[in-house]
């Protein structure tokens, strides 16, 4: 099945191909009744489409809230989270879970922050690769207002976005920041308004899918690697992808394209 028709089997996940560029997929959070918030069924939906994007011919993705809904996520089910004791919360805490979907898709992933990302929407967007915001958008990890704390990943990314310091006051305060401020400690990589938001996330997206797949796979995994490796172990690894891309047909392309001063055909191999 192609990506759009294991979307079409989704009732909260929508994804089209096209639309924002050659070769972007857009996937849509679509719960507009609950603000996109993070339900075992969004969640379940979201890895299937997520996963489904591989084999498709699609080069980067665009991951957003459907605007109905009035947020890109915010936050997970609370109701869902108030009928489960322990062992029913590490049944669901096993891995994968969509956040690490969406930190594995081999193509790079550009959240669209159209609205609030609050706890496990705040979650998602640092599993993303960049992030761009709505300037009216709210960003925060609020879950210590509930008696717990974040569970999708917050307490890890988000040190490695923004620092030890800001992460704290973030996650101990359950504090909301607005874009801007969410730029500034740099938990967003850019803001927008409306004028220019879905230019910039198209530019980008289309900027990233005209390059060879292989190569932004590869670089995708080198640069998550800075904050999983020590930095000789990292450079180490950089040099091992590095050299395997001089295997593949797109690496010669590339280079024949330069020196011919024309566009690539990429391969994909």
């Amino acid at each position: 099945m192609t990506l759009e028709e294991i979307a079409a089997d989704c009732e909260t996940v929508d994804a089209e191909v096209g639309a924002r560029g050659d070769r972007v997929a857009t996937i849509t959070l679509r719960r507009p009744d609950a603000r996109n918030a993070l339900n075992a069924q969004l969640r379940e939906e979201l890895a299937d489409v997520i996963d489904a994007v591989e084999g498709e011919e699609v080069r980067a993705v665009v991951l957003t809230g459907a605007e109905e809904a009035g947020a890109f996520a915010a936050g997970a089910d609370v109701t869902e989270l108030r009928e489960r004791d322990a062992l029913e919360q590490r049944e669901a805490s096993k891995r994968p879970r969509v956040y690490e979907h969406v930190a594995d898709c081999p193509m790079p992933v550009i959240a669209r922050i159209n609205g609030h990302a609050l706890g496990g929407g705040c979650e998602l967007i640092q599993a993303c690769d960049v992030r761009l915001a709505h300037e009216d958008a709210k960003i925060g990890q609020p879950e210590i207002n509930l008696g717990i704390m974040p569970g999708g990943g917050g307490t890890q990314r988000l040190p490695r976005l923004v620092g030890e310091g800001q992460a704290m006051r973030l996650i101990l305060s359950g504090e909301l920041i607005d874009a801007d401020e969410a730029r500034e400690i740099g938990l967003v990589d850019e803001v927008h308004g409306d004028d220019d938001f879905d230019d910039a996330v198209n530019d980008l997206a289309s900027s990233m899918a005209a390059n060879s797949p292989v190569a932004l796979e590869f670089a995708k995994q080198s640069v998550q690697a800075a904050s999983q490796m020590g930095l000789e172990d990292g450079i180490e690894y950089e040099a091992e992808l590095f050299a395997q891309l001089f295997a593949t047909a797109d690496k010669d392309e590339g280079i024949d394209a330069f020196l011919e001063d024309r566009d690539p055909e990429w391969q994909g191999e």
